[in-house]
């Protein structure tokens, strides 16, 4: 297949390589290169979601060519007036080209639109989903909480620690070992700690320890783990 890529950022590098190792012919263009978009069956936008439409207009509806893009919040609305249209939103992190093409070879894809779409998943031994246009802006903030807010609890981590006399790393294994827990038994069952067995005089002790600056999101925190267990506890009476 013939694809132009339109945007040379960390996602339109990492598809280029990762497209290109899937056997395709993958032309890397910028957002004002568009004279070179040629004759290719696919042009993927990977340009910053608030430039989509301004970008899909530029370009000339052809029936012989699919327009698509990789916002995991924008719906199909965003390539009007194109008469073939897709999006392919991979459910991975890309921060760089290289670990970027990785991680899309095998990644699970929010696809929506022309059948193109799911093909060029398929090539890169891709998992497709189905996200309704209503659920989209939920569907990407729910992966903004479980990549980019994960990326944010880990820095508040990193400051408590480096409080402590400490550094990240020495409680990374300990992160590593709440995730694998949830992957094996899920949130509920994997909740441990003073929470989980309502310990406030700890809470306590911690709020009084930690640097106030950090104090809004440990208690944001443990709110939401209090919750949980409260929801554990409501599961088993039933």
């Amino acid at each position: 297949m013939h694809i132009c890529v339109i945007g040379a950022g960390r996602a339109g590098s990492s598809f280029t390589l990762a497209l290109r190792r899937a056997g395709h012919t993958v032309d890397l263009v910028h957002h004002d290169e568009l004279g070179l978009v040629g004759g290719a069956d696919l042009v993927l936008l990977t340009v910053p979601d608030d430039a989509l439409e301004e970008v899909a207009r530029a370009l000339a509806p052809s029936r012989s060519r699919v327009i698509a893009h990789v916002a995991g919040s924008r719906t199909l609305d965003v390539l009007a007036p194109h008469p073939r249209v897709a999006s392919l939103h991979p459910l991975v992190t890309l921060p760089t080209p290289e670990r970027g093409a990785v991680r899309l070879a095998g990644a699970t894809y929010a696809v929506s639109g022309d059948a193109l779409g799911e093909a060029v998943v398929d090539s890169l031994g891709g998992r497709v989903i189905r996200v309704s246009d209503e659920s989209r802006a939920l569907y990407h903030a729910t992966a903004a909480v479980a990549a980019n807010h994960l990326v944010a609890l880990m820095g508040h981590v990193e400051t408590l620690a480096n409080a402590a006399g400490l550094r990240l790393e020495d409680f990374l294994p300990l992160s590593e070992m709440a995730l694998a827990d949830v992957e094996a038994y899920g949130p509920h069952a994997a909740l441990t700690g003073p929470a989980a067995r309502g310990d406030m005089a700890t809470i306590d002790a911690h709020l009084t320890a930690i640097p106030e600056a950090e104090r809004a999101t440990y208690v944001a925190l443990v709110k939401a783990a209090f919750e949980l267990a409260e929801r554990r506890r409501s599961e088993t009476r039933a």
